[in-house]
């Protein structure tokens, strides 16, 4: 009997050590800080050459890499949740509040501009101090109508698991898969207590590890509803504007973890269920945060190569649907252009579309593509 009670015990102990937070020690992290010095070195080498790279550039190539390193990070911290979110209305919601001017702003939703709002506050605003009304701010942004979808959901306060216990679940009704399960809400007030005071005081930890401890452990208490992921990861970039000392940002972490999201989920989810060393977790934080940077390389070049196709064209007069177009050409322009798309786009007739295309051919800015198809195709003259 005593063998009994002594195997039940020992399973009530496994069963309460099958998360992370579960452990005594919890929120003690440990990590193997020599073994990760040489990496630390080297994110810290990039992150130096790419900030001094950018110093060296003019101001409006500067202000035009943190509009693209910002629309990028908006429209992928949301993909990497499913929410797929039209570039060309954030771009033109993040234009309008750093007060920017350029050519083809379109109207943008008040779910954008939420999600716009917390990433401004958290890379411009890097050294305010974090707190829970700021953390309620940001999730009222993100849910203006208080519904995620077609549910409404707590917003501007910690869930309430009335509901049930906040899972992270996948497959088919029926045959779900619980990947992780978040702490009770009894406990939020007091671990986020815990959380914000660690957040705000100044320590020893090298930020860009601190960056990787915060970004785990807000998802791992999951304080809300829904948005838990999108705001873990503008904490994220708070920690990595205050290491780098400016509020431009010039890479983007979340454009990163969208490239690596299976890498990203499963590393959580053994992270998760192991014990208090997040030694593995902050390595794949650091590579994926290396990455981020060495990417950045792409970003810039786009933009000088931008820069040099306007200033080499700065004395053409164009029209202003020209210059919208020019200006989707030189970023992130999908499929081929033709006469239909331009028609399209501009919201104008094909007649109108024809003209306006011609008349670039005519001034040497653009030509017939050679693989042209069944429709004519037209490519800019670089």
């Amino acid at each position: 009997m005593r063998r009994i009670i002594c195997i039940f015990a020992a399973y009530i102990v496994f069963a309460m050590r099958k998360f992370i937070y579960n452990y005594p020690e919890w929120p003690n992290f440990i990590w193997d800080t020599e073994g990760m010095s040489l990496l630390c070195g080297n994110v810290r080498n990039l992150q130096g050459k790419l900030i001094g790279k950018m110093e060296s550039l003019g101001f409006d190539l500067k202000n035009q890499a943190n509009l693209e390193t910002l629309t990028s990070d908006v429209v992928k911290t949301s993909e990497i949740e499913g929410y797929i979110l039209n570039p060309d209305e954030v771009r033109s919601s993040i234009s309008r509040r750093l007060g920017m001017e350029i050519s083809g702003l379109v109207e943008s939703d008040r779910f954008i501009d939420g999600v716009v709002d917390m990433t401004l506050d958290a890379t411009r605003n890097y050294n305010k101090l974090l707190s829970e009304e700021r953390l309620f701010d940001w999730h009222c942004a993100l849910f203006p109508t208080g519904r995620s979808g077609m549910y409404k959901i707590i917003t501007g306060n910690w869930r309430d698991d009335s509901s049930g216990p906040m899972q992270v679940v996948s497959g088919a009704v029926g045959k779900e898969k619980v990947h992780f399960q978040a702490p009770e809400a009894t406990v939020l007030d007091k671990e986020m207590q815990i959380f914000i005071e660690w957040f705000n005081k100044k320590s020893n930890v090298d930020l860009i590890i601190k960056a990787g401890i915060a970004h785990l452990w807000f998802v791992t208490l999951h304080p809300f509803e829904d948005g838990n992921g999108r705001i873990a990861r503008a904490l994220t970039d708070m920690i990595l504007s205050k290491s780098d000392d400016i509020s431009q940002r010039f890479y983007s972490m979340s454009t990163q973890i969208r490239t690596q999201r299976n890498e990203y989920y499963a590393f959580l989810e053994k992270t998760q269920r192991g014990g208090l060393d997040i030694t593995n977790w902050l390595k794949w934080f650091l590579n994926c945060l290396k990455n981020s940077i060495m990417e950045s390389e792409n970003t810039l070049k786009k933009i000088i190569d931008k820069h040099v196709f306007l200033n080499k064209h700065i004395d053409i007069a164009l029209n202003g649907r020209q210059k919208t177009m020019i200006n989707k050409l030189l970023d992130d322009f999908y499929g081929n252009l033709t006469t239909s798309k331009w028609a399209k786009i501009t919201k104008c007739s094909s007649d109108t579309a024809l003209r306006d295309i011609q008349d670039l051919v005519k001034k040497g800015l653009l030509r017939k593509a050679e693989e042209a198809g069944r429709s004519t195709n037209y490519e800019l003259v670089k």
